[in-house]
């Protein structure tokens, strides 16, 4: 049986393979938003989603990142899909000069959604991560499916 990496598995798999797809967004923005996570794992895939009250599209597309990755208990390659040219260059790109800068854009102002940031990277450090932007609502059935539950998290209002 296969080392599941959603759970406190035992360390014998040397390559874990995880897919993720990502998704976040509110309505209107700012204001209440969901985010939403699909890890797959094999043939064992997890649902995550959540709300926030009052937020922006970009914290969520943030957080929906940083819950899916703080979701997986051991070291794992993964293949993190996300429609976010924010998320996706912002972690592959410019988190580079933000750290050298002490969370300080180019304008020298403090990087927007600085927490967030040191989050997703703290969460990313145990992992390989490879981080690919995906067309939204371009007919990603994966994306579409995080999209969907994404739009399930805000709308439900945490309830």
């Amino acid at each position: 049986m296969a080392s599941d990496p959603f759970q406190d598995a035992p360390a014998e798999a040397a390559e874990r393979v995880v897919e993720i797809w990502t998704d976040g967004g509110c309505k209107p923005n700012p204001g209440p938003g969901g985010w939403a996570a699909i890890l797959r794992f094999g043939s064992v895939e997890k649902e995550l989603s959540g709300y926030d009250a009052a937020t922006t599209n970009n914290r969520m597309e943030l957080t929906a990142a940083c819950m899916a990755l703080e979701a997986l208990k051991r070291p794992c390659t993964v293949k993190l899909h996300t429609d976010s040219e924010y998320v996706r260059n912002g972690i592959s790109r410019w988190i580079h000069g933000w750290v050298r800068n002490n969370w300080r854009n180019a304008a020298k102002d403090p990087v927007a959604n600085y927490e967030l940031w040191q989050r997703l990277l703290a969460a990313a450090k145990p992992h390989k991560v490879e981080w690919l932007w995906v067309r939204g609502h371009a007919g990603d059935p994966m994306n579409e499916r995080a999209d969907q539950l994404a739009t399930a998290a805000r709308q439900s209002g945490g309830g």
